[in-house]
């Protein structure tokens, strides 16, 4: 048996988080009268799955979903994070295999091909948001989207990652900043050259990246906050923009 703190140490996670997993009823230990969490081995058991979720991209509603099933086994959820974990690991030495070929190619030490620069690149996760976004704006605007990319991966993806890395630099800024507003406004013209996005459709955007765990996941590795601010940012273009 645990106290907060102690899992806290523990683990090396928050105790604010273990209070918000409290709260929405993910992870719930046993209080003591005088209201102290008490952590059982089932509690910290129950954590290990959580945060193995968790590293795996699943959101705080996803991993409620499965863990609360009454049919969820964790021998085979054991199995299925040690595959994809595995999927990952190897997903990473390919990426480290190209820089490490791309420097001895740099020093002129090997030749490279322009197909083997982009060995270990994955560029299948759009398709984790392809259904919502379906959903949300109709098959034709995502297969007119997916047309576009196809074929111009590598150019889109450094495009996009520019855009980000330079929204991330002004995040510390008022979002309806003249800064922040003219850098939003690439983002929806990028994000109109692969597809055809309404003002409302924009906003909407925005209010996913902080609503799916998974977007702000991804957004928030160039700068903590930045899917927030782009949220806030991307509401504010919107409306002035009608």
């Amino acid at each position: 048996m645990l106290k907060i703190k102690e899992l806290s140490e523990l683990v090396g996670i928050s105790v604010r988080t273990l209070h918000h997993y409290d709260s929405i009823g993910l992870l719930c230990p046993e209080k003591t009268e005088a209201g102290y969490r008490i952590y059982s081995d089932k509690d910290i058991d129950c954590l290990q799955q959580i945060l193995f979720f968790k590293e795996l991209g699943f959101s705080l509603k996803e991993i409620k979903n499965i863990i609360s099933d009454p049919s969820f086994n964790k021998e085979k959820a054991l199995l299925a994070h040690k595959k994809m974990l595995l999927d990952k690991q190897a997903h990473i030495s390919k990426l480290v295999e190209t820089i490490d070929k791309t420097i001895r190619y740099q020093k002129g030490e090997i030749a490279m091909t322009d197909k083997e620069k982009f060995e270990g690149f994955d560029f299948s996760q759009g398709d984790l948001y392809e259904k919502e976004a379906r959903e949300k704006w109709g098959d034709k605007a995502v297969d007119g989207s997916k047309a576009k990319i196809k074929g111009n991966e590598a150019e889109l993806s450094e495009k996009m990652n520019a855009i980000y890395r330079n929204l991330a630099s002004l995040r510390q800024l008022p979002p309806e900043s003249n800064e922040a507003q003219a850098a939003i406004e690439k983002w929806f013209y990028f994000l109109n050259d692969m597809g055809s996005y309404s003002l409302e459709a924009f906003e909407g955007l925005g209010e996913m990246y902080v609503a799916d765990e998974r977007f702000t996941k991804n957004i928030d590795k160039f700068g903590d906050g930045l899917a927030l601010f782009m949220r806030d940012a991307m509401k504010i273009y919107s409306h002035k923009k009608k």
